[in-house]
């Protein structure tokens, strides 16, 4: 795309301040600063809302904040809630458990295209080098470089040669058809306008599981194409716990139900 658009990030997040200021320190050291981040907390405690509180104040990025009170997993509520808060003509969906590569924000602009929504890629880090970063409190992408290689041979990554090479735009990105595969809410962009036209995400989805999958199918339902992102706008996903995935299977039976009624 020509025009230098503005990128809203929208930001989720939930009790986890250390690896949220990670996160945020990775949005500083941004190539392209052409931004703001819209902080989607779902129901965080007040440590969290200090933290960030105190960040918005020192950062040198826009920062914005929306919360609501903890009434169980309703990420697909706080998203849309940021999403009106914010002011991009695109818009990044990014997890706060995630750390972005320094060119994160430039290749998702280089990869946008009119009419067509990007789902990025992840690398999973593992406990132990998650405990350390968090412990450490302090980002420093080329330090994480430098030991890339000893922690994939040590599995505290679970990709490398992702972050050694990066793969340019091209057609064989676009996808032909829906697939639920290779979804990833914690890294996925759209048109501000294609999002509305969907009306977001479908706030009936409770629970943890596949709303990103519903948001990606309702797009692309809509007539908007799907791009790969990955081996070029892959992030960083710490460890953590699994979620509890009570409500999984029947989120997983709403988007069902959507493929087939279409």
């Amino acid at each position: 795309m020509s025009e230098n658009f503005y990128i809203s990030v929208i930001l989720a997040t939930y009790n986890w301040p250390q690896a949220l200021h990670l996160c945020l320190q990775g949005l500083e050291c941004q190539t392209d600063n052409y931004f703001e981040v819209v902080i989607a907390d779902d129901g965080s405690r007040e440590d969290t809302l200090q933290f960030i509180k105190g960040y918005i104040k020192s950062s040198h990025i826009k920062i914005s904040h929306i919360w609501h009170p903890d009434h169980g997993f309703r990420k697909s509520m706080i998203l849309n809630k940021a999403i009106a808060l914010s002011s991009g003509k695109y818009l990044l969906f990014l997890d706060g458990d995630c750390i972005v590569q320094p060119d994160f924000i430039a290749k998702h602009r280089l990869f946008s295209e009119n009419a067509v929504m990007v789902t990025g890629s992840r690398i999973l880090l593992g406990e132990s080098l998650t405990h350390h970063l968090c412990k450490k409190g302090k980002w420093s992408y080329n330090e994480f470089l430098i030991n890339a290689l000893r922690n994939r041979i040590s599995g505290e990554l679970n990709k490398l040669l992702p972050l050694l090479f990066k793969i340019p735009d091209n057609a064989l990105r676009m996808y032909s058809h829906f697939e639920w595969r290779r979804i990833k809410g914690c890294n996925m962009a759209a048109w501000r306008q294609d999002v509305l036209g969907i009306q977001g995400f479908d706030e009936h989805l409770q629970g943890w599981g596949h709303e990103d999958a519903d948001f990606v199918f309702r797009l692309q339902r809509s007539g908007i194409k799907r791009k790969s992102g990955a081996w070029a706008t892959e992030v960083l996903h710490l460890w953590h716990p699994s979620a509890s995935k009570e409500n999984s299977a029947k989120n997983a039976e709403i988007v069902r139900a959507k493929i087939l009624a279409k």
